[in-house]
């Protein structure tokens, strides 16, 4: 069967929107309608004039997508498709330690399950993590489920925070030692990094940011090399905006394997057959959505 051809028509017929994340195989980013990081999409599915929407992406991503847009029908081509980082933090361990710290402000990644939103004050995104944090600098928090991401803002805002014992199984995974080794390879090459990495490797990167930051980041640089301290899905939109430049990975060995389970048949099926929708119940709608709306709330203020 020729996939592309069925989708393209399918998603026309049907008047379905695909998102898609920068993790996701690279045909599947070249079809989508919309390709983004997190926080891009899920404005997306809020603000979006459509009925459907295929999230290609990891579970909290349609989820989210669904929170913000309830009466959307949020379908996901892979339900499989989970995220290690999310699982870390349970909403039965996040209420006992509400119980125990019950002024902690929580701070929750979009990394996490709607019950853990549910159970949250504020959500962030590696985008807007630093904007959101400085409205609650003086006050005692908990930053959950990245202790990576969590330990850089602590670090660069001096906060009484504690970090939950999470991580992203991909970031967790580079070395400061083939970091180094790297630069020295590469010694003209601009070392940009997630904020998911270690703090001990984000402190020697030249550039720091989220997804969107490091896509727009390379897109203006003057450098000509890069050294990709990311997910490897990123480099396919970043070849695309900047063909003249050069993007080397850490490891090609580095990359989501719940981001990359989505294949064309699965994205077909998705929207031939409607079968694999986002539900949750009611209650977990309304408390979790809280938790989004109020980071909407700072931004837009």
């Amino acid at each position: 069967m020729d996939y592309i051809t069925e989708i393209k028509k399918l998603k026309k017929e049907k008047n379905i929107v695909i998102l898609a994340h920068y993790y996701q195989r690279p045909e599947i980013q070249d079809l989508a309608d919309y390709t983004g990081d997190s926080l891009y999409l899920s404005k997306l599915a809020r603000d979006l004039d459509v009925d459907k929407i295929v999230f290609c992406g990891v579970h909290f991503m349609a989820e989210s997508a669904k929170l913000l847009a309830p009466h959307k029908k949020v379908i996901i081509p892979r339900v499989d498709a989970g995220c290690p980082m999310a699982d870390l933090a349970t909403a039965s361990d996040l209420k006992k330690y509400k119980e125990e710290n019950p002024d902690t402000i929580i701070v929750s990644y979009v990394n996490t399950t709607a019950a853990v939103k549910a159970l949250t004050d504020v959500c962030v995104t590696s985008s807007n993590a630093e904007q959101i944090i400085k409205e609650y600098i003086g006050k005692k928090l908990l930053y959950l489920p990245d202790q990576n991401l969590g330990a850089y803002l602590k670090d660069k805002f001096d906060l009484e925070m504690d970090l939950w014992p999470g991580f992203c199984y991909v970031h967790n995974r580079f070395d400061l030692k083939d970091i180094v080794a790297m630069q020295h390879k590469y010694p003209d090459a601009e070392l940009i990094v997630h904020p998911e990495m270690k703090l001990e490797i984000v402190k020697i990167a030249d550039f720091v940011g989220s997804t969107k930051a490091l896509l727009e980041h390379v897109a203006v640089s003057d450098k000509k090399q890069f050294i990709i301290g990311t997910e490897v899905g990123i480099i396919h939109q970043m070849k695309k905006i900047s063909p003249d430049k050069e993007f080397i990975e850490i490891n090609e060995d580095f990359y989501c394997r719940n981001m990359k389970k989505t294949k064309l048949e699965h994205l077909y099926n998705a929207l031939l057959n409607e079968e694999t929708e986002i539900t949750l119940p009611d209650d977990i709608m309304i408390s979790a959505r809280k938790s989004l709306d109020k980071m909407f709330e700072i931004l837009e203020k």
